[in-house]
């Protein structure tokens, strides 16, 4: 049976907006959010990565940079409350009209948001039930892309969020749910999962 997922943007969501991190020191979870994905493992939810990282594809770093921020991601969500994400996903392509300069990684991909491509991956890798399942992010192409693949949508104010709601980054968007961050994400998922689950009859519970 296909599972639902949490699906999480890294920047502005799990660790600190301050732009493009040329330091993996530099990466800092932002506080409550290591407390809220291990909420998410106990419920037995999927929790997966999703992100654009157009580093690569600017020549600011090399593809192995990413993978050594997200290994301290890791490292810390273990550290702070033993929480862990199922699976990372990450898009280092970036079109030349966007900005891609090196060629390596200069092209349009069907995993850049808002484009579904790491959704898609992901549900066929691991047996996920996208329509059952969420997406939280900073911004509206996060938004975007959950409802181009059927997803709840939910909107974290942290990092870009609030001019997103504002309408001064991006585009305005109407997502499914907005939360002042993860903590309070994830406790609205809670609800909403406990609402959907069928409850017992007496003869059930018998």
């Amino acid at each position: 049976m296909s599972k639902s997922a949490v699906f999480l943007d890294r920047d502005g969501v799990l660790n600190v907006e301050v732009g493009y991190i040329h330091r993996v020191e530099d990466l800092q979870l932002i506080p409550g959010v290591a407390k809220a994905v291990r909420s998410l493992n106990d419920l037995g939810l999927f929790c997966c990565l999703v992100s654009n990282q157009s580093g690569p594809a600017r020549n600011f770093y090399p593809k192995s940079h990413i993978d050594d921020l997200h290994q301290r991601l890791i490292e810390e969500l273990e550290k702070e409350a033993s929480a862990h994400l199922d699976a990372i996903y990450y898009c280092p392509y970036l079109s030349p009209t966007a900005g891609g300069t090196n060629p390596e990684f200069t092209a349009w991909s069907s995993w850049r948001k808002p484009n579904t491509g790491m959704l898609v991956a992901a549900a066929w890798e691991h047996d996920l039930d996208l329509r059952q399942s969420f997406m939280i992010g900073d911004k509206a192409t996060d938004i975007d892309m959950a409802h181009n693949a059927g997803l709840t949508g939910i909107l974290v104010r942290t990092g870009y969020g609030e001019s997103v709601l504002s309408g001064q980054y991006q585009h305005s968007t109407k997502p499914d749910y907005s939360s002042s961050d993860l903590v309070e994400a994830v406790e609205w998922i809670k609800k909403k999962l406990h609402l959907q689950r069928p409850k017992k009859s007496h003869r059930d519970r018998l």
